[in-house]
């Protein structure tokens, strides 16, 4: 994909899932990638491994892969990241928004302390990433790039999850100030939007056929997306094809927020 090659890529939330496809698919398209952690560099050892499994299956050479913690809840930590993955990328042009959390609960029963929590990982921290990323790049003069990995449920509700829905409806208009305000700038933001995933998070309804066509009947591709299509996603609004395209999200999803319960029309005729 043109532009990617060379390019330094920072993902939060990279150590599985969709942050891990994200930054194996960069890594194959010859960009350098800093992956985030929260805790132990260990939680990160799997999409390290695959990184390099990509890079030697496509024959890149020279590309770099770092390791950087912090927690995107908190400030200091995120300051902190930003500049030691571009520190050791000697650089950075593309900042991946992935870092996410969901609380289950009945919204009657949510405290007050589990809602902030959600929205602080996936909201606040995702402001305060952008933030630091878009100061480098204003401050260096140069284009950049924010992908903020949303959800389907910023448009769709998803009950019991209130947090979760909330926060990424925020993502929405995040995406879309940012974008607005930064277009002069040179700096684009976009989202990419994910339906029903198979990811190891989820592995409870995937490995359950049951619950697996309950979940796909309401798609009308009548599959889940995997997590190296949402990476497919990510790479393009990143890459040069995508270069006017700003303040966008993409919906990913199999067609999902087509309604698929319209798809017979039940008025009356």
């Amino acid at each position: 994909m043109r532009g990617l090659k060379g390019k330094n890529v920072l993902i939060t939330g990279g150590t599985s899932g969709i942050g891990q496809a994200i930054a194996v698919r960069f890594a194959e398209y010859g960009s350098n990638v800093a992956i985030n952690y929260l805790r132990q560099p260990q939680e990160a050892t799997e999409t390290e491994q695959q990184v390099h499994a990509c890079v030697n299956r496509v024959h890149q050479e020279g590309v770099q892969d770092v390791l950087v913690q912090g927690d995107v809840s908190k400030e200091d930590d995120v300051v902190r990241m930003v500049d030691d993955a571009s520190q050791q990328l000697g650089g950075l042009d593309v900042l991946i928004n992935n870092a996410g959390i969901q609380i289950s609960k009945p919204s009657h029963e949510l405290t007050s302390a589990e809602f902030d929590k959600v929205l602080a990982v996936n909201l606040r921290g995702s402001f305060l990433c952008a933030r630091e990323a878009i100061r480098r790049f204003v401050k260096a003069g140069t284009p950049g790039v924010v992908i903020n990995v949303s959800s389907v449920h910023q448009r769709i509700p998803k009950p019991s999850y209130l947090g979760y829905s909330v926060s990424k409806g925020g993502m929405q208009n995040l995406t879309t100030t940012l974008a607005l305000e930064y277009a002069r700038n040179d700096i684009r933001i976009n989202a990419v939007a994910p339906g029903a995933t198979i990811t190891p998070i989820n592995r409870a309804w995937v490995d359950d056929p049951v619950k697996k066509e309950q979940v796909e009947s309401h798609i009308p591709l009548h599959r889940p997306g995997t997590a190296d299509e949402m990476g497919g996603v990510a790479c393009f609004l990143a890459s040069d094809d995508a270069a006017y395209i700003t303040g966008q999200v993409i919906y990913v999803d199999g067609g999902l927020t087509l309604y698929a319960d319209f798809r017979e029309p039940w008025s009356s005729e």
